[in-house]
């Protein structure tokens, strides 16, 4: 699988001369399957530029991936993991085909709020009608794994605010990337169940909102810290995790500190475990 990070702040797109080498937008990463479907994951502002970057690979007529079928998973539906949906190029291509899944009782629930941000008070859209490609919505049951695109997929609400936040696992021909935005841990860290799902992941993307200091200052955030990444990736025995969703205050120089931060954890708790430390950045691409 290849992995690209497009969005990776939190709360508030923060462009600016202080944010350059890590990026301004909100969380938006895409997953290229080795048979080449593609899934997104969170629709943050940085879903506006990996949609311009489709549209560019693609023929005249628009985007062709997989025959035109793709996927979205929504964590959440906070500003921050939707803002970029409107935008995002594809889906205005009649031919594509994109199934979004997300959180929410219901899957007219879950359309009823996509749609709600795009009533004409907000965008001159309208509605997901209007948007040309072929667009369905499916509320998400954690706990059962489920196939998208080929791939086995599995959700596991961590806590966050009032309403939670999906962490995904994404398995695809032996390999596995989970990704883990939005989790305000209580004191005992992550659930069981959310412990199974890191559970040897080649790949774990992990809310790094705050150092340790912030992430007390602001409790009723819902937000993790670097060093409840690190632990979370230590006990679910990871292989890889990059640090992902910084808050919009954080410059370059402060998330430097904040991965170095994280690393001089990882070095301390003494684990045994070979587990690499990465910073998430706009256009960086991994490849699992």
């Amino acid at each position: 699988m290849e992995v690209t990070f497009w969005g990776v702040r939190g709360s508030i797109p923060a462009p600016g001369p202080g944010t350059v080498r890590y990026g301004g937008n909100t969380s938006c990463v895409s997953i290229r399957t080795g048979g080449g479907k593609l899934l997104v994951l969170d629709c943050g502002t940085g879903a506006r530029n990996l949609g311009l970057a489709l549209l560019a690979e693609g023929a005249t007529d628009g985007f062709r991936v997989g025959n035109g079928e793709a996927a979205i998973l929504l964590s959440h539906t906070h500003w921050d993991h939707i803002q970029g949906f409107p935008f995002f190029s594809p889906l205005y291509v009649a031919g594509n085909v994109f199934q979004i899944y997300g959180p929410a009782e219901s899957s007219a629930l879950l359309e009823g709020i996509l749609e709600g941000q795009m009533a004409p008070q907000y965008f001159p859209v309208q509605t997901l009608k209007n948007m040309g490609a072929h667009i369905g919505i499916q509320a998400v049951t954690t706990g059962v794994p489920f196939d998208v695109l080929g791939c086995k997929v599995t959700a596991v609400a961590n806590p966050h605010g009032r309403a939670g936040a999906l962490a995904f696992r994404v398995d695809d021909a032996g390999r596995s990337v989970v990704y883990a935005s939005d989790a305000g841990y209580g004191p005992g860290g992550p659930s069981s169940e959310a412990v199974a799902l890191y559970q040897g992941a080649d790949l774990l993307i992990h809310d790094s909102t705050y150092t340790p200091e912030d992430r007390a200052r602001y409790p009723q955030r819902g937000l993790a810290s670097v060093v409840e990444a690190v632990t979370a990736a230590v006990r679910g025995r990871a292989r890889r995790v990059v640090l992902f969703h910084y808050d919009q205050d954080y410059t370059d120089a402060d998330i430097d500190l904040l991965i170095a931060r994280g690393r001089r954890q990882l070095e301390g708790m003494s684990s045994g475990l070979k587990l690499d430390v990465v910073g998430a950045a706009e256009g960086l691409t991994l490849l699992v």
